[in-house]
C-alpha cells in the first residue's frame, strides 16, 4: 500500500521544521543587521559623525573627534578621571555633570 499523500503527522513535522528554519534565518538577518549598525557607529563622533581618535589624559583613555574636537568618555572613564585629577575647575565641572547625569 503506497501513500500518495503525506499523513497529518508528516504535514505537521514539515510545517514545524519550515517554521523553525524561517525563524533561524530571520534571527540571523536581525543579528547581521545589528552588527552592521554597530560597526557603522563604532568610533564615530556622536555629535557630527566623524572619526574619533583615542588619546590618553592622566592615564585614562579618552576619545576626541577629528572634526569638531569634542571629547568623549566611556562610562567609567569620566569617574576615573575625576578620582585621579587634582581638584580644579575641570574636575568640578565633570563632577557636576556626572551628578546631573547619574542623579547621585
Amino acid at each position: 500500500m503506497t501513500h500518495d499523500r503525506p499523513s497529518k503527522n508528516e504535514d505537521e513535522y514539515f510545517a514545524r521544521r519550515d517554521a523553525e528554519l524561517l525563524r533561524q534565518q530571520h534571527a540571523a538577518v536581525v543579528r547581521a543587521a545589528a552588527e552592521r549598525e554597530r560597526k557603522s557607529h563604532h568610533m564615530k563622533c556622536p555629535k557630527c559623525g566623524y572619526d574619533l581618535i583615542t588619546g590618553e589624559w592622566d592615564g585614562i583613555q579618552i576619545d576626541q573627534c577629528t572634526h569638531c574636537h569634542g571629547v568623549w568618555f566611556d562610562a567609567h572613564e569620566a569617574q576615573a578621571l575625576m578620582k585621579t585629577s587634582t581638584p580644579n575647575i575641570l574636575g568640578r565641572v565633570f563632577r557636576a555633570v556626572a551628578k546631573g547625569v547619574t542623579r547621585r
